[in-house]
């Protein structure tokens, strides 16, 4: 069984997603914001059959690219790179079939760690997504993300690293 049949909701998530990124202190007060577009691919035949290449744009013209490939067990999606280790996974208590779980460390940072829930809308052409990150058992940041579907087909923007930034 391939990925796509084992996470079909994984799978709806396939494409070229366009967003934004709001990052809040434990206060609750805006510390960052920032454009996106997130790749996220998905090869059942690859020895990582999810990958996602994010590419993030500022105002003030600082970009980033950070990429994510995972392997697939054990009904998850598993990450383990120079970035992060964590695991995603669909809710099966969602009988909506809607939500994504996500759980990640920063490599090197143990003390620091992330739960990310996603929602997909039912046309899936939208998403949300919020993060909370965590140290020593204390809200550290909340993140909040709004992304549009661009297109399904990731390989037409496979190597585009810009975002338009309004």
């Amino acid at each position: 069984m391939g990925i796509r049949d084992a996470m079909p909701l994984l799978a709806r998530h396939e494409g070229v997603w366009d967003g934004t990124y709001v990052h809040y202190n434990a206060a609750g007060e805006k510390i960052d914001a920032h454009r996106s577009r997130l790749l996220c691919r998905i090869d059942d035949d690859a020895r990582n059959p999810y990958h996602q290449t994010n590419f993030y744009s500022w105002a003030d013209g600082r970009t980033e690219v950070r990429d994510f490939p995972a392997e697939y067990r054990d009904s998850r999606i598993w990450w383990n790179n120079d970035l992060i280790t964590g695991w995603a996974a669909e809710v099966a208590l969602d009988d909506k079939k809607r939500t994504l779980m996500l759980y990640w460390q920063r490599t090197g940072t143990p003390d620091l760690y992330l739960y990310e829930m996603i929602q997909l809308s039912d046309d899936g052409a939208h998403r949300c997504r919020t993060w909370h990150s965590i140290r020593g058992g204390m809200i550290e940041t909340r993140t909040a993300i709004e992304e549009r579907l661009v297109t399904r087909d990731w390989r037409t923007y496979e190597g585009e690293s810009t975002v338009r930034v309004d």
